[in-house]
């Protein structure tokens, strides 16, 4: 079964006087416990993909499925509840609160979480922290930690929810290049040992060469798919209509 699936999704900005198209008729499904990388150059529509499979955005045609729950029709109480028990975020600048704690930050949306106790929440804090390797600093704030640490605490709030789905947008682009080594390794190894499906929206090769799964864009649609056999890639391009339009015009 799919975790995640895209259907025939597009997404049209208004830019002055002009209507933009950042993701153009794009369909995808992800199956659960991949470690995908949604790769492409600048403006390619990467991180717009990321932001309508999150449920951040909502596609101007197609839909997009979670966990088989079409988000199209969704409120947007029921997008929020859906992003909260289903999906993970990671993102290049952390998002984290600089008035809390490390404990503090990965314990805050739990708090949406009325089901769940106060000795439930610390004990998942306490947990997701030390898989990070932060259990001895969690009572610190972010501006008392490093990058690398600061994404660490972000890895921990996102899988504290317990997702099926974690996406981060360019999650090493803020870190040198040793940290930013670590911080995957890191995210490989939970992607392995919790089946957890991560989503990355990158243009970092690092990221690519540990990913399994590969979707390339360029211009809004995915230009080719990627599966990752005995250490090789293995391509095969998207075609789409007007491709065997140009074809028919040579």
């Amino acid at each position: 079964m799919s975790v995640v699936r895209v259907e025939h999704v597009s997404k049209d900005y208004r830019l002055g006087d002009q209507i933009v198209r950042a993701v153009n008729d794009i369909s995808l499904a992800v199956e659960t416990g991949v470690f995908l990388a949604i790769s492409g150059p600048s403006g390619s529509g990467k991180t717009t993909l990321l932001n309508l499979i999150g449920c951040i955005d909502r596609p101007t045609a197609g839909n997009v499925y979670i966990d088989e729950q079409p988000a199209a029709g969704m409120s947007d109480n029921q997008l929020a509840a859906l992003r909260l028990r289903s999906i993970g975020f990671i993102f290049q600048t952390f998002n984290l609160l600089p008035v809390l704690s490390a404990a503090e930050n990965v314990e805050y949306p739990l708090l949406q979480r009325p089901e769940m106790t106060a000795k439930e929440r610390a004990e998942r804090v306490g947990h997701f922290l030390n898989m990070v390797g932060l259990a001895d600093r969690m009572n610190n704030r972010p501006n008392q930690l490093s990058g690398g640490q600061r994404q660490r605490v972000a890895i921990a709030r996102a899988l504290a929810g317990s997702p099926s789905i974690v996406l981060a947008d360019e999650p090493t682009a803020n870190l040198d290049k040793k940290t930013g080594v670590g911080i995957l390794r890191l995210m490989k190894k939970i992607n392995q040992q919790m089946k957890t499906t991560f989503i990355f929206s990158t243009h970092d090769r690092r990221v690519v060469d540990m990913a399994d799964r590969l979707v390339q864009m360029e211009d809004g649609r995915i230009r080719a798919f990627g599966v990752r056999r005995d250490g090789d890639w293995i391509m095969a391009p998207e075609r789409h209509a007007d491709d065997d339009d140009k074809g028919d015009e040579k």
